[in-house]
């Protein structure tokens, strides 16, 4: 510090202002850390454990919640054409522990549960406590699965069963995503934004439909096939999927599409690399088991074409006094924020790993070339995974607009929301 003395205005005065200058910097990093308000939340639980368990922090008090829309998307997350076995045994149902009374929140902590019927078959296998003598099938994986994460899980974490590591990574998980997403989008719905997903490519079979707007999207919200608006895309779809389970024993993935409508402008930022909410939304997906790359608008198609062709014309309502674009290319994100323009997110989902026809792998202690282990799985689950990518959406959504807008109670959130809308409106 003492180098910053010895500047020539005189050592009392840059002290002194120095001084005040850190002072100034502790109060604003204070206020920035404890005045902004986050939605956050945290997953707990393994595939076959006794239940899944959600954490969330950051709804207004006075929230109205519905069990029966965040149940009812559970369910859809479990419909789709080519899904496996599990689907017929859970039944997701979710339990509200806390911070919910009289179908409201309260403001506190909200703790979710949704048990895994499937349970009781594992109980031995899944103790918490060791078992005093060998079981008699222990269920122990040893020959890693190619595509999943059992191998570098394995050796990452030092376990020699390999089911140590599966139960965490299976997309299981995804149950209390969803079921926080539905939360979520109970928030957003306050505010106007709606999210609805559709399937626009499922191996190399691809939907015609695929530019279609939100409410299109939005009436196959409770198809329980494929939700594919390409009727006859989605019969050829059909057809290949029986193809890979039956007669080849294979899986296929998909490109699955979500939309939101009713975004303002500027949720997100410009200002800094970690608050643009394109890296937001591509990461939340990301995130998502299988999907093995993102895409925001037209960005895939637009890198082969002039920028004359690519950027979305600015147009002006004066009626309604509103900006707009002539085009959607952007998929409703510039410089990071939203713009008001709908927002449109592709999730590519990669064929699932675990399948009957059995790649080579090695066993973990001998070292012997073998078939992988088989678990129980789909043959394709891009429907359910536009669900799940929904939901992920719908957080990073309600991120924003809780960081945008604040508000300890949703009254005082709206008020500001409301203020806000004013102010655009103004430009």
């Amino acid at each position: 510090m003492r180098a910053h003395y010895t500047i020539s205005l005189g050592s009392k005065i840059c002290r002194l202002r120095l001084r005040d200058l850190y002072s100034s910097l502790v109060h604003i990093i204070h206020h920035h850390e404890f005045s902004i308000m986050h939605f956050t939340f945290t997953t707990a639980g393994e595939s076959h454990g006794r239940a899944l368990i959600g954490t969330i922090e950051g709804l207004p008090a006075g929230l109205p919640i519905s069990l029966d829309f965040i149940n009812h998307e559970l369910w859809r997350r479990q419909q789709g054409y080519g899904r496996g076995g599990r689907m017929k045994i859970e039944t997701d149902q979710v339990q509200i522990l806390t911070g919910v009374r009289h179908g409201e929140t309260l403001g506190g902590p909200i703790a979710l549960m949704v048990e895994n019927r499937d349970a009781g078959n594992w109980g031995e296998v899944m103790s918490v406590t060791k078992p005093a003598v060998p079981l008699e099938r222990d269920r122990k994986v040893i020959r890693p699965r190619p595509g999943h994460a059992d191998l570098v899980g394995g050796m990452k974490y030092d376990r020699r069963d390999l089911r140590d590591i599966l139960e965490r990574a299976s997309a299981r998980e995804t149950t209390m995503r969803v079921a926080v997403g539905a939360m979520a989008k109970q928030l957003l719905a306050e505010f106007g934004i709606g999210l609805a997903s559709h399937v626009i490519q499922l191996g190399e079979i691809k939907s015609a439909a695929s530019d279609a707007g939100f409410e299109q999207i939005r009436a196959l919200y409770d198809d329980d096939v494929l939700r594919c608006l390409d009727k006859a895309a989605e019969a050829a779809m059909i057809a290949r999927i029986d193809k890979a389970g039956i007669e080849d024993g294979d899986t296929l993935g998909g490109i699955f599409e979500i939309v939101a409508a009713g975004c303002p402008a500027g949720l997100g930022s410009h200002t800094s690399w970690s608050s643009k909410l394109d890296g937001q939304l591509a990461q939340a997906v990301m995130s998502i088991h299988a999907v093995k790359a993102v895409e925001l608008g037209e960005g895939v198609a637009n890198v082969a074409l002039p920028g004359s062709q690519v950027h979305d014309e600015i147009t002006y309502d004066a009626a309604a006094r509103t900006f707009g674009r002539s085009s959607n290319r952007a998929g409703g994100l510039e410089g990071g924020m939203t713009n008001g323009a709908e927002l449109r997110v592709r999730g590519y989902l990669k064929p699932i790993a675990t399948l009957r026809k059995r790649l080579k792998s090695v066993h973990i202690e001998t070292k012997e070339v073998l078939e992988a282990d088989f678990e129980r799985s789909d043959v394709t689950a891009v429907p359910a995974a536009g669900v799940i990518g929904e939901a992920m959406v719908a957080i990073v959504l309600a991120q924003a607009m809780r960081e945008k807008f604040g508000g300890d109670s949703l009254r005082e959130m709206r008020r500001n929301f409301e203020g806000y809308q004013q102010q655009v409106l103004e430009y």
